[in-house]
Order: structure tokens, then C-alpha cells, then sequence
């Protein structure tokens, strides 16, 4: 599948378009399909929806030599018949090729919408594939959750570029797809971490969980370590993901460890305690080279992609995946320094996903607090809305149990 977008006639777009015109030329049209996504646009004020725009655009196709298949037309509500018959007309595609593709209140609510003007038998018959009718049970299902919820959490997400709440997409979607599988409204609110080292930590009362999510450089640093610290504290339940686990290990490094002045070399490179540090760095506060770092040369490059994980037996994390090995993806430079493991393991954290090599720390948290759990990995890049991810799960079911004693507790 290849997606081209920008706007049909401008030059940036010319040998991207020429390249599926000799493709579609080459495989043969059984063996290719043009679907062209354009604007249908609808005058509020005369009360008319206006095709021209689409007629241009597949014009502008037809000349280099592209003609649509399928339409997909963006709109704010369903096309007339009298609409349909004339793009139809004037684009040289058939009527039932022409699909409203209107506004909806939920993404996840699309397929359906496509689905029942019979999108997917115009591309199956294109193909000549023979398929079963197809079966979206479970999407109405996903559907349901979203629609439907119980009950309702607050989890607040710490970061530095609330501004750009799109930032965190994967995340807030993560979240929302867990809310599906705990029939729950998951509540985000944002909240900006260079606030919280202003301002203090008052703007993280009343929430039912916290969650600190990676990012790059040293603005707002402190303020998500503020948020660990009253997550730690307060007994909330806290998930931190990648720039977040090192957070977390940052903050228990410096109030429960005793090392003062813990910090990353991301951050402060005269740090008297890299507890967090490129592989090439590893140090103890003696200043003493880790011997497992020798040779290992990976603190030049980001560890990218799948990876895989030993979960220990017993573990906060080994419950919540319900297996002993996992494989998630990876975005980061640095890791946790394991010079400072046993320090660490004596002050009460817990060390519960490994690399494959035990070399590298994946998971860590904290055994006497309700749910405290921070990976270096990336989980929300694999949640989906049918399956969800049983750490997003597992965080949203320790927020409803946090909400639930909350409210259940004496006034």
C-alpha cells in the first residue's frame, strides 16, 4: 500500500505519481488500484455542497495518464444521490465507487462507515479475491467500549510539549484503547512539566494515575521528577516510559538511595552519580569503569526496534504480561547504569526485565507501592484498539483501584 499525499498538481507530488502510473502499467490494473481521497466541500451559509473540486482534481489525474478507481470524498456529512450520480459523471467512475468519507466523533468509527457502503468488496473485486463476507463483530465490539464506558479515571501525563498534545499521540491512544478493554473513559490531562518546577506540585491532586513519557534534552526535567517523587510518595500509580524510567530511577536515586546529586549524562555531565548513562560511560561513585561495559559500543547509536526481554518470575511486570519474554521496540540512547544495581536493589527497587545478555536494564519498580512500573521501551507503539497492551491495561486497572479507595475513604 502507498500513500501520496500533498495536493494533486503540485510539483512536489509529479514523480511520486508518475512512478504508480508505470506501476499500475507494469502489474497489470487487476493487480493495482487507484484510490484517490479528495475534497467535497459544503457552503453552510448557502446550504450547497460543492463538487467541482473533485472534478478538477481527477482531471488533474487523468491528464498524467492516473485514472481513479475509487473516491473517497472527505465530507462533513453523507453525499446526496444526486451528488454521487454527478461526480460519478463527470470523474468516469462508477457510482458505487464514489464513497462519503464523512466527519466522524471517533477514528475507530470509520471502518465501519467505509465497510457499510461497501468499500471493501469494491477492492476485493478489483483483485478478483475471493473473501468471506467480512466480519466486524469485534470491531463492533471496540466500538461498543469506546461508546459505552463504566466508569471514568484521571491520568495525568507529564511532559514538555503540552503545547503539542499530537506529540503524544500514541500515547493518549494507548491509553484510550485500554480504556476500551477496562470498559473505562480514560481522562488525560495534560500537564506541563516546566510548570510543575515552577509552580510545585499542586496541579497533580486529584489524579488517579501518572504517567511520564520519553522525550529528548534537559527542559522540564525536574518537573517530571517532581511527578515521580509525589507518584512515588503519594502512592499513585505511575508508568514511565523511557525518558520516564529514567526519571523514576533519577528521583529513587536521590531521596531513597541517598545518592545526592543523581542524575543523567544526558543532562548534567558532571553528575556525581550517573545513574543513568551511555553504555561508554558506566561509572560508579568511586569512578570505577562497569567490566560488563568493555567492548560494548553502543552508547554512539539509539537502540532501535524490536528487542527482546527476560521478565523475572515473581514481578509486577511478569503478572502484568502473563509470560516470562517479551519483545517491544526501543528509542533511546541511554540506559540505566548498572554499577549502581546492587545501591539500587538494597534501597528497594526492583529490577524485573532484562536484556536477553543481562546486560540492560528494560523494567524497573517499586515492590511496596500499589503499582509503580517505568520500561525503557516503547509500549504504545504496539497497542491496538482490538488487543489493547497489558502494561496500558494493567496501569488503567491500578487507576480505578486508586479512584475506588479514594472515593470509598472516610470524608
Amino acid at each position: 500500500m502507498v500513500e501520496i499525499g500533498g495536493t494533486v498538481g503540485d510539483i512536489e507530488s509529479l514523480p511520486f505519481l508518475e512512478a504508480i502510473r508505470q506501476m499500475r502499467v507494469e502489474e497489470g490494473r487487476e493487480n493495482a488500484l487507484f484510490m484517490h481521497l479528495t475534497l467535497v466541500p459544503y457552503i453552510r451559509t448557502a446550504g450547497e455542497i460543492k463538487t467541482k473540486p473533485t472534478q478538477h482534481s481527477v482531471k488533474e489525474l487523468r491528464s498524467i495518464g492516473i485514472q481513479p478507481d475509487i473516491l473517497l470524498c472527505r465530507a462533513e456529512k453523507n453525499l446526496p444521490d444526486e451528488e454521487r450520480r454527478k461526480i460519478a459523471l463527470f470523474t468516469n467512475v462508477t457510482e458505487d465507487a464514489v464513497i462519503s468519507a464523512v466527519d466522524a466523533d471517533n477514528i475507530y468509527r470509520i471502518p465501519r462507515l467505509l465497510h457499510d457502503q461497501k468499500l471493501d468488496d469494491l477492492v476485493v473485486r478489483q483483485f478478483r479475491i475471493e473473501a468471506p463476507e467480512a466480519d466486524l463483530r469485534e470491531w463492533d465490539h471496540v466500538l461498543e467500549g469506546f461508546d459505552h464506558p463504566e466508569q471514568v479515571v484521571r491520568v495525568g501525563m507529564v511532559g514538555k510539549y503540552m503545547h503539542l498534545t499530537e506529540a503524544y499521540k500514541s500515547l493518549s491512544e494507548a491509553l484510550a484503547h485500554a480504556g476500551v478493554h477496562t470498559k473505562t473513559k480514560v481522562e488525560i490531562v495534560y500537564l506541563d512539566s516546566e510548570v510543575l518546577e515552577q509552580e510545585g506540585t499542586d496541579g497533580l491532586q486529584g489524579l488517579d494515575a501518572i504517567l511520564v513519557p520519553g522525550g529528548f534534552g534537559e527542559r522540564g526535567i525536574e518537573g517530571k521528577i517532581q511527578a515521580a517523587r509525589y507518584a512515588r510518595e503519594q502512592r499513585i500509580p505511575y508508568l514511565g516510559i523511557c525518558l520516564g524510567m529514567q526519571i523514576a530511577v533519577i528521583e529513587y536515586g536521590r531521596h531513597v538511595a541517598g545518592l545526592e546529586g543523581a542524575h543523567s549524562t544526558e543532562f548534567d555531565r558532571q553528575t556525581p552519580h550517573p545513574v543513568i548513562a551511555l553504555i561508554t560511560e558506566w561509572r560508579d561513585e568511586r569512578g570505577r569503569i562497569e567490566t560488563r561495559a568493555e567492548g560494548v559500543d553502543l552508547g554512539g547509536s539509539m537502540r532501535l526496534g524490536g528487542q527482546n526481554c527476560r521478565l523475572e518470575p515473581g514481578s509486577l511486570a511478569r503478572s502484568v504480561y502473563g509470560k516470562p519474554q517479551i519483545r517491544e521496540r526501543h528509542r533511546h540512547r541511554y540506559e540505566f547504569n548498572i554499577c549502581y544495581l546492587n545501591v539500587m536493589k538494597d534501597a528497594g527497587m526492583r529490577f524485573s526485565g532484562w536484556s536477553l545478555d543481562n546486560r540492560l536494564v528494560e523494567i524497573v519498580e517499586i515492590p511496596d507501592h500499589p503499582w509503580f512500573i517505568a520500561c525503557q521501551f516503547h509500549p504504545e507503539f504496539t497497542s491496538t484498539p482490538r488487543d489493547g497492551h497489558p502494561l496500558f491495561c494493567g496501569f488503567v486497572r491500578a487507576a480505578l483501584t486508586r479512584r475506588q479507595l479514594v472515593q470509598g475513604a472516610p470524608a
